[in-house]
């Protein structure tokens, strides 16, 4: 990031934390990072351990800002910038992580002069391979989606979308994370099931799984090619392969996607 600007934190949960954790990885000056949460003492020991500011109302965190993570739930959102909307400026770039929430549903909270950004990040972001859908309004300069995106990057990776598909990045990031994880303990339910400990089927699990995204992102060969350099003639994986087929899991996957994406699609239209 080129310049740097004063950026607040407003919600310190696990999102919240992994945000901050990752700008401070990143270098960014901690002196230029601000928090507040609505528990103060979450914010004051946040403060005390990675050496930023906590503040103490939400309305001082406004002012002190040029760029406001709003880090809350969606259902707390729209009181937030209701009642921030005073001090708010159309200088900041503001940005919404709360699902369902639409850039449309901000500007009539507040302008439609505002910068505002929308942001799809997902829970591994907690280790630093976040992946995050950023999409934006039309105050938005490029050096400020830069800006964004730069923040994003420092926990993972992080793409400019259009906001119609923010939907489907919610199907296939943000929710997924969670089925990644039940195939993760599936694989590890069946290596116990063979006589495998516990520990040693999800460490087995977890580092294959690893180890097939890396091959997916590094090579940027298609999966299906990847699958079938595994895939030998007669072998246990096309055996394994034709039970996974037999049982919908390709299917089933892309309904899990769709229905995510509609979940979502009709939560901004409440």
């Amino acid at each position: 990031m080129s310049t740097v600007r004063k950026i607040g934190f407003y919600g310190m949960g696990n999102m919240g934390q992994a945000m901050l954790k990752g700008l401070v990885k990143a270098g960014y000056p901690v002196d230029d990072l601000l928090i507040y949460n609505r528990h103060g003492a979450v914010a004051e020991e946040l403060a005390a351990e990675y050496g930023v500011t906590a503040i103490q109302t939400p309305e001082d965190l406004a002012k002190a800002s040029q760029v406001i993570l709003f880090a809350v739930k969606p259902a707390i959102l729209p009181g937030v910038l209701q009642a921030l909307a005073p001090v708010l400026t159309k200088e900041q770039s503001l940005i919404s992580v709360a699902a369902g929430i639409s850039l449309g549903q901000m500007a009539d909270l507040l302008s439609q002069e505002h910068k505002l950004f929308r942001v799809m990040p997902n829970t591994p972001a907690l280790v630093g391979e976040g992946m995050s859908a950023v999409a934006h309004n039309e105050p938005v300069t490029l050096e400020e989606v830069q800006e964004v995106l730069g923040i994003f990057n420092s926990f993972g990776k992080a793409e400019l979308v259009e906001e119609k598909l923010i939907d489907a990045v919610v199907g296939v990031a943000g929710s997924a994370p969670a089925y990644v994880y039940l195939f993760i303990e599936a694989l590890a339910d069946g290596a116990v099931s063979e006589g495998m400990s516990r520990e040693m089927a999800y460490e087995f699990a977890a580092q294959t799984v690893l180890g097939s995204a890396q091959m997916v992102l590094k090579t940027k060969a298609h999966p299906g090619a990847l699958k079938d350099q595994v895939t030998s003639p007669g072998g246990t994986t096309i055996a394994a392969v034709k039970e996974l087929e037999d049982r919908g899991l390709r299917s089933a996957v892309i309904n899990a996607v769709k229905v995510a994406a509609q979940k979502n699609r009709e939560m901004s239209q409440q």
